[in-house]
């Protein structure tokens, strides 16, 4: 078995998609802001590498889950912005039951004695 730490910040399949989807909720944000806000409202026990993020952002919105615009970031460079679609909010409410479901099935198989 590894080290604690190596496994520290890893996602669950499927989870990133889900809090990509809940980080649009609050406004449209840039690959970068996505990520800082994940990391940030985790208290940094999730990290999200660039070679997961891009990869779901663009099959999010392959979907039809999520629509993007380029713009001008804080830092005035050129980025790209995601805006959840009436459709990413639906998939959104429907992942978040599904995970809700599955968390409370592994916690009462972890609580048995």
């Amino acid at each position: 078995m590894g080290d604690k730490t190596d496994k520290q910040g890893e996602l669950l399949q499927g989870t990133l998609d889900l809090l990509i989807l809940k980080t649009l909720t609050r406004g449209s944000k840039h690959g970068y802001a996505i990520v800082e806000w994940i990391q940030q409202t985790s208290e940094s026990v999730l990290r999200v590498e660039e070679g997961a993020l891009y990869p779901a952002l663009h099959r999010l919105e392959l979907k039809g889950w999520l629509s993007s615009d380029w713009g001008v970031s804080e830092n005035k460079r050129r980025a790209k912005y995601y805006d959840l679609t009436p459709a990413g909010r639906q998939a959104l409410a429907d992942s978040t039951e599904s995970f809700n479901r599955l968390t409370g099935a592994v916690q009462r198989i972890l609580q048995t004695a």
